[in-house]
């Protein structure tokens, strides 16, 4: 079970890059959470994945000397969702599709795929952990990083370019 939960279904095994294909992955993923529940499925959906995703972390890296192996990628689940979250709750107050926000989604996972592999300031801090919760901490706060640049494109977009 904690294999299927850090390896996304096994997405982590797909080659090359595992973490832009679990990235990839949260998306459609989100994307069902808000058309069940709005934003407020989507934040439940993320507190859900960083608790189990740091569980089953812990457990597949107990004894490694690897604490971050490529094909664990609930961690990119877990930052994408967060910086899906503007986009979520933006479509929820406008009335409008999740789909029709997709410059935001793209926004979303060019920044959070960016923040995660540059790993500026504190996302490289919490990366240089080397435990379970350095692997989910480190994309968390790249996907807020993410999070805060769809905000800004969207403020631009709608506000300075309108």
């Amino acid at each position: 079970m904690t294999r299927l939960i850090a390896t996304v279904f096994y997405i982590g095994l797909l080659r090359p890059g595992p973490g832009t294909w679990g990235s990839l992955a949260a998306i459609p993923l989100a994307y069902l959470l808000h058309q069940l529940g709005g934003f407020v499925a989507l934040g439940l959906g993320t507190l859900v994945v960083a608790g189990l995703g740091w569980w089953a972390t812990r457990e597949e890296t107990r004894g490694q000397a690897d604490s971050d192996p490529a094909e664990i990628v609930i961690d990119e689940v877990l930052g994408m969702f967060l910086a899906l979250w503007p986009v979520s709750y933006g479509a929820m107050m406008a009335g409008a599709d999740f789909v029709a926000l997709w410059p935001g989604v793209v926004t979303a996972f060019l920044a959070f795929r960016l923040f995660d592999i540059w790993k500026p300031g504190p996302v490289g801090l919490a990366d240089r952990r080397g435990d379970a919760l350095g692997v989910m901490l480190d994309d968390a706060i790249a996907g807020g990083l993410a999070m805060l640049v769809v905000v800004v494109a969207a403020v631009f977009a709608h506000v300075v370019l309108m």
